[in-house]
């Protein structure tokens, strides 16, 4: 029968230790977040191919693809454990759904009340006389960036 288009779509790891898609030329990867968004990032185009972006997330590779909490909502695998609250739930960051490493440096660990983030926040934001921290530790013990 007719192979999927993307059968010889290969995941990679970015430099950002991120989940990425393999180029044609072997040697480029991309974030898994750069397929389908409009650009042409690979030389050859694709991960823009139409059979790839055709029914997003259905006609992509299941490495490029991350469920959150809602079975209705996806992000793209190289989103999760970001930092940054893509699902809308925070389930792409924080457990039973996700499990990820511990707030990177350049991090604070909090129950954010910003949208924005889940249970860390930039350390650029600590001390700007803002609560982003639902405990206020952002403006008390951080010791901020």
């Amino acid at each position: 029968g007719a192979r999927p288009a993307h059968s010889g779509a290969q995941p990679c790891v970015t430099q950002m230790n991120r989940t990425g898609f393999l180029c044609h030329d072997r040697r480029s990867c991309i974030p898994a977040s750069r397929v389908c968004d409009g650009v042409h990032t690979c030389a050859h185009g694709e991960d823009e191919e139409e059979a790839l972006c055709r029914d997003t997330p259905q006609s992509f590779p299941g490495f490029l693809v991350a469920h959150c909490g809602d079975p209705a909502s996806w992000i793209y695998s190289d989103q999760k454990c970001d930092g940054i609250n893509n699902c809308g739930d925070c389930s792409d960051e924080l457990s039973p759904v996700t499990v990820c490493p511990p707030c990177g440096p350049g991090w604070w660990r909090c129950p954010s009340t910003v949208f924005k983030y889940c249970s860390c926040i930039p350390r650029s934001l600590c001390r700007d006389h803002v609560q982003h921290c639902s405990d206020w530790s952002d403006e008390y013990s951080c010791p901020g960036p």
